[in-house]
């Protein structure tokens, strides 16, 4: 484990260190002066000038005057950036020897910079990028009050992100989604794909959560981005975009806080950076981060004895990055770890089967509004391991571009299982409450090992700018169950007529009723091209293509009573592989109506790679179960077209910009992840056809010099447009866990919206003080497709939502046991539509030239949201619901010297 101290030590000897290699002397110097939008000056704004082979900065003094000396002549990009304001820059300023240019800026107030991004994988401005893309920079989240995945979702547009536990999420952008993912799927592929710089980090399930300090902006591109990012950015792409090693820049940079919860712990937040030139060409940059946020959950336990706030977080940090080179190449080799440490679930247990208020031979419990019950800890750990290298050769007018990446994910989750093993043993099995009892902790370890290549080959001629490339990957996913319930053997075997020994297996050992380990291995190969033709000055056409390749082998053993009949004497084995191939065009067309409206229009296919089923826990599965799931090996891939219409527009004279799109997304064989029942286990079914429709709206707008605010908005309609069935012993059809023509797809909101107004003024000279209120709107979701399928009810019982749990199934139906029984009713009912919510955030900020430090309070009327349903053995075992952080106020500090 890194500690925080370590990662901070390291960090500030590194800096020491750096900080003492010497800048050859230069023989130029660029000055001048920052006012504001009234002509006042502006104190603590920092100037940089980037030449070919150095950079520089500054920052402005009192009077707001600036120098940058010791330039070699050349020729140089010079900015000027303060937060709150918006960053102005000139280009081709031209330093000679033994001379001075001079380079004034006028500022005005602005939440949201004009962005540079990189979607295309070449640089533009945000506004000239065709087609809906949202890139929100590190300060206009930290004022929303985002540092998480989620949270960044929450602030954009037609993006998702499903909150399935601690360090478990499942992204989706623009309603292309199949539900929850399950741990026990390490065969699902992603749909969004995500990437640090130009460094793959997708993981189904397990999208890394990464600090969001130095990442100098995120972003979002909707829509199918196969063309140019593959497999896994089916419904779009996520891109951490970090800062990168500044030479000729030496700067000290971090961040302390403290916060506290409403009815939980306390948490913190210590982040420190360097950045150090090493001679003219070359530069170090290291950050450190360590983040604390205080658990607010309380778990009853057996003894009816209350443990307060057990889901607290630890989240430790380093990423370190080193640029080498000259005008021509230049390398950088790069190591990021991250380690997330867990000490239980944000969940609420909505029912139980081993604590509710229904049962009269047990206890009857009733939990608090942010309460669950649980016999053990459910730790989680999540050691997070990136080391890539970037290189790039500018050959002419061309530029070579290689990044080699190796990902390495040491997984491991733990979960209380006493309620799912207590509904086998003490319901299907009808064992007495001293065995059913026993505590049942579910480890589930994932190991993932991946290696990437791509290399890509740009330039621009003319009219035409145009890119190539080839991409392979390797990847290595190990994954392992491991359900322990100690004392079962011993305690079971006279019951049961079993010989002591009994649940000893040829894996799994004595005691561990589910043992299971499956071995994954994808390679993918693909060739790819993109060109844009700029037609006339107001017409670009853009063609892109990509073919991909590839094939997974998947090998599977499982052990223990729970799902093998034959424990002792031999294994549940499978093996499977499979493999696809195609391509994926995209065709672009983006018109300028005048300087400040462009209309653009798209048709772009995305697709997502199929997989291998495991096969079902059969010893626990009912007989109609396995009839509805089994024999359901492989599924395909499933494919997208896009088409999307849109105009991007300025208004307030280039203060404030109007974006609005449109889409129809026509999915085919669509992934969708349903649970087998009483079987415990998860498959993927496809689904023909599945459609996606929205409108996305994006404002920004800074009026004057001291108000600005943003809003977007999305609307999504998406829905599955074909059933699938399954036939019963007696030849009836009947729709299969919700997958039926005209039912929701799951876990996107039909409405979501978020805005952020700021006020600022100056405050003496010097200083700049902001308030800022925002607010998230996420409409009603539904967690999985099978959430509109059926309930658990008795045989006979025609009308069945799900929602519905007949408690007394087990007794009535399968000739096991009520635990606690009888009850006080028979029937449990929930909703599983998860409620609309509104999330309010107040943040006070006050800058000066290198220090800001701010007053903020999160979730400001303590809203308690429903995030996704969680669910054990279908819902027979236990439900519950995933949720959010209560109301937190906290300061922060920040400084950039």
């Amino acid at each position: 484990m890194i500690s925080s101290a370590k990662v901070l030590s390291f960090a500030a000897l590194a800096a020491v260190l750096l900080n003492g290699v010497p800048a050859a002397a230069q023989n130029g110097r660029i000055r001048g002066s920052v006012r504001d939008g009234s002509g006042g000056p502006l104190a603590g704004v920092t100037i940089r000038a980037q030449g070919a082979a150095a950079a520089r900065r500054a920052t402005t003094t009192t009077d707001g005057s600036y120098s940058i000396a010791n330039l070699s002549p050349g020729a140089y990009a010079v900015s000027a950036s303060l937060p709150g304001l918006r960053t102005q820059a000139r280009q081709e300023v031209r330093v000679e020897a033994d001379a001075e240019a001079i380079v004034d800026f006028v500022m005005q107030a602005v939440e949201l910079e004009a962005v540079t991004v990189t979607a295309m994988l070449r640089e533009q401005r945000l506004a000239d990028v065709p087609f809906s893309i949202a890139a929100p920079t590190e300060q206009a989240l930290r004022i929303r009050g985002a540092d998480n995945i989620e949270a960044v979702a929450a602030s954009v547009a037609g993006f998702s992100v499903q909150n399935l536990g601690p360090g478990q999420s499942q992204p989706a952008i623009r309603g292309a989604s199949s539900g929850q993912i399950a741990r026990d799927q390490p065969g699902v592929k992603e749909d969004v794909g995500a990437y640090l710089d130009d460094a793959v980090v997708s993981l189904s399930l397990f999208t890394p959560d990464l600090d969001l300090f130095d990442v100098g902006r995120v972003e979002v591109l909707r829509g199918p981005q196969g063309t140019l990012f593959g497999a896994g950015s089916l419904a779009g792409t996520v891109r951490y975009i970090s800062n990168q090693p500044e030479p000729g820049v030496s700067s000290t940079f971090g961040e302390v806080g403290v916060n506290s919860i409403d009815g939980g712990d306390p948490g913190s937040t210590a982040k420190l950076g360097f950045n150090a030139p090493l001679g003219d060409q070359a530069a170090f940059r290291i950050v450190g981060y360590s983040t604390r946020t205080g658990g607010y959950i309380d778990a009853t336990q057996p003894t009816l004895r209350v443990d307060d706030d057990v889901n607290g977080v630890d989240r430790t940090g380093l990423r370190a990055a080193l640029r080498l080179g000259s005008e021509r190449v230049s390398i950088t080799p790069r190591l990021v770890y991250q380690q997330v440490k867990a000490e239980g679930w944000n969940r609420i247990d909505a029912f139980n089967i081993l604590a509710n208020p229904y049962t009269t031979t047990r206890p009857p419990v009733t939990l608090g509004e942010r309460g669950q019950f649980t016999q053990t800890r459910e730790p989680f750990t999540d050691k997070f391991l990136l080391a890539d290298v970037n290189l790039q050769i500018t050959l002419g007018s061309m530029k070579l571009t290689s990044v080699t990446s190796y990902t390495h994910r040491d997984i491991l989750v733990v979960r209380d299982a006493a309620a799912l093993t207590a509904s086998v043993t003490g319901g299907t099995i009808a064992l007495p409450e001293a065995i059913y009892e026993l505590d049942s902790p579910l480890d589930d370890a994932t190991l993932s090992k991946v290696w990437t290549q791509e290399v890509r080959l740009s330039g621009a001629a003319d009219r035409l700018r145009w890119v190539v490339g080839g991409f392979y990957s390797s990847n290595t996913r190990d994954y392992g169950q491991d359900l322990s319930v100690i004392g079962f053997d011993t305690a079971a075997a006279p019951i049961l007529g079993a010989p002591d020994g009994f649940t000893q297996g040829l894996r799994a050992p004595k005691d561990h009723l589910f043992w299971s380990d499956l071995h994954n291995e994808l390679k993918q190969g693909a060739l790819f091209g993109e060109a844009t033709l700029s037609v006339t000055p107001k017409l670009d056409v853009t063609g892109g293509l990509r073919y991909y390749n590839f094939t997974e082998d998947r090998g599977l053993i499982f052990d223990g009573i729970f799902t093998n009949d034959n424990t002792g004497t031999a294994l549940v084995t499978d093996t499977g592989s499979t493999k696809a191939n195609g391509v994926v065009p995209r065709f672009i067309a983006s018109y300028k109506v005048s300087d400040a409206v462009t209309l653009n229009a798209q048709a772009s296919r995305g697709f997502r790679l199929g997989g291998i089923n495991d096969p079902l826990n059969t010893a626990i599965c009912s007989p109609a179960d396995q009839a509805t799931f089994g024999g359901r090996g492989a599924w395909k891939d499933q494919t997208a077209w896009n088409y999307e219409a849109g105009v991007k527009s300025q208004v307030f004279g280039g203060r404030g910009n109007i974006n609005l799109s449109a889409f129809l997304m026509d999915l085919r064989n669509i992934q969708l992840n349903v649970t087998a029942g009483s079987c415990s286990s998860r498959l993927v079914f496809n689904a023909p056809k599945a459609r996606s429709q929205g409108l996305e709206l994006e404002i920004n707008a800074a009026p004057n010099d001291n108000v600005d605010f943003v809003l977007s908005a999305a609307f999504n309609n998406s829905e599955v447009r074909s059933s699938v069935f399954s036939v019963d012993t007696l030849g009836d059809s009947s729709v299969v866990s919700g997958v039926q023509s005209g039912n929701r797809l799951p876990s996107v909101p039909e409405i979501q919206m978020n805005g952020a107004l700021t006020y600022g003024w100056d405050a003496g000279q010097g200083s700049r003080v902001s308030v800022t209120g925002s607010f998230q709107h996420i409409g009603s979701r539904l967690t999985a497709i099978d959430d509109q399928g059926r309930g658990v009810c008795l045989v006979g019982v025609t009308t069945c939502p799900f929602g519905t749990v007949d408690m007394t199934k087990f007794e009535v139906d399968e000739g096991g046991a009520t635990i606690g029984g009888p009850l006080s009713q028979d029937v449990f009912r929930f909703n599983p539509e998860l409620p609309a919510y509104t999330l309010f955030n107040l943040r006070v900020g006050l800058r000066r030239a290198s220090w800001e430090v701010a007053v903020f309070l999160n979730n400001v009327t303590d809203e308690r949201a429903f995030l996704a349903l969680d669910r054990e053995r279908g819902t027979r075992a236990r439900v519950g619901f995933l949720t959010n952080q209560p109301r937190t106020m906290g300061v922060s500090l920040r400084f950039d010297y």
